[in-house]
């Protein structure tokens, strides 16, 4: 049974940290301790996503599952491969935004993909309790804890009480995106163009491009990161799924690495002349501002026209532009232009761009540019 004192504490504590400006790592650093106070756990792990694609950006362990990487490519193919009514992408279109395996009656054999390939088998544990981070915008994340097969399951209570934190665990991701701006010291400078890593049939790597690796490294530089290959093996099976389906697209993802640089993936199978199930090829390269707009849009939790005024600023629009596209006078879009300023906390549109994304791109201004069309690396 939960401590209500306890609870209420540690739900004002993650509600803090969320509105505190702290990067995506800080940030659920703080909350999984708190929230260990509440649920119990051997294992804890914890996911980002991109909200619009609901693509596995990053990921993070602790407890009995760090440092355990070996079959994050597993845990990619069973989560986008379709067949796990449990999924990320799942939970986000259910009624509540929690769900624990066993008091959802999943916890049998034969009840669950996942459970049965991965979590009891390869892992031990008893039981599962998944958390969707979702707001208006999207997935932006998701956590799962883990008991031993000796402990109690989570009950219904643990369930409701981990679903009331849904928003403010979006909130913190959200929030700790923007937080992570680029800083020139920090930047990889070795990684520069795209990178191609290519997956076969049996799901192995079988070719990556010169700089394929350091990309990689880009997505995965903290202590308690898994391995950056699951990103690229949820791309990969996402690719796989929806091939050959009406308006098929490109599955992919937006990642704001660590050092605040936007990197985008993407991945396209290979034609094969036996089955669909060939190779598929995953692209990985720094993203263009027309790439991130609608993701940083949502990121800054706007109204709706606050979004439509931030993306035409982001896109070097001015005041009597935006009016007329949007149909309403010069001065109203000044005073969207000084909500957006606060909710943001900057004071000038130059400061906003700058906030987003332009320092990704102008401490290279005056860079030569290679045949890929982006920057060289720096000499």
């Amino acid at each position: 049974m939960i401590s209500a004192l306890t609870a209420e504490r540690v739900r004002t504590d993650i509600e803090v940290l969320s509105r505190a400006g702290l990067a995506v790592d800080d940030f659920l650093n703080e909350s999984i301790a708190a929230l260990g106070r509440v649920l119990p756990n051997i294992a804890v792990c914890v996911g980002t996503h991109d909200p619009v694609t609901e693509m596995l950006t990053s990921g993070r362990k602790f407890g009995d599952l760090a440092r355990r990487d070996a079959e994050d490519p597993l845990f990619a193919i069973l989560e986008y491969g379709g067949e796990e009514s449990t999924a990320f992408s799942e939970i986000i279109r259910s009624a509540t935004p929690a769900v624990a395996m066993r008091a959802a009656g999943l916890g049998a054999p034969g009840a669950s993909v996942r459970m049965d390939r991965l979590i009891r088998p390869l892992f031990g544990y008893g039981d599962e309790l998944r958390l969707a981070f979702r707001d208006d915008a999207g997935l932006w994340g998701g956590i799962a804890l883990f008991r031993g097969p000796d402990d109690p399951a989570y009950d219904a209570e643990e369930v409701e009480w981990a679903a009331a934190l849904s928003g403010a665990f979006a909130r913190g991701v959200r929030i700790g995106i923007l937080a992570q701006l680029t800083s020139r010291s920090l930047r990889d400078t070795t990684a520069s163009g795209p990178a191609v890593v290519v997956i076969d049939a049996a799901d192995e790597v079988v070719r990556m491009s010169i700089g394929a690796q350091q990309r990689l490294l880009q997505l995965g530089a903290a202590a308690d990161s898994t391995d950056p290959l699951g990103t690229v093996y949820a791309l990969v099976t996402a690719a796989r799924r929806l091939r050959g389906m009406p308006g098929e697209q490109v599955p992919r993802a937006r990642v704001r690495t660590r050092s605040g640089v936007w990197l985008i993936l993407h991945a396209s199978p290979l034609a094969a002349r036996d089955d669909d199930h060939g190779e598929v090829v995953v692209t990985i390269e720094e993203a263009r501002p027309s790439e991130v707009v609608d993701l940083v849009v949502a990121a800054v939790a706007l109204t709706p026209r606050e979004r439509d005024v931030t993306a035409m600023v982001l896109r070097g629009a001015e005041t009597k532009e935006i009016a007329a596209a949007l149909h309403v006078s010069a001065y109203t879009v000044q005073d969207h232009l000084k909500a957006i300023f606060d909710k943001v906390g900057v004071r000038s549109r130059r400061e906003l761009i700058t906030r987003v994304w332009l320092d990704q791109y102008l401490t290279r201004a005056g860079q030569p540019v290679g045949p890929s069309g982006w920057f060289l690396p720096e000499a």
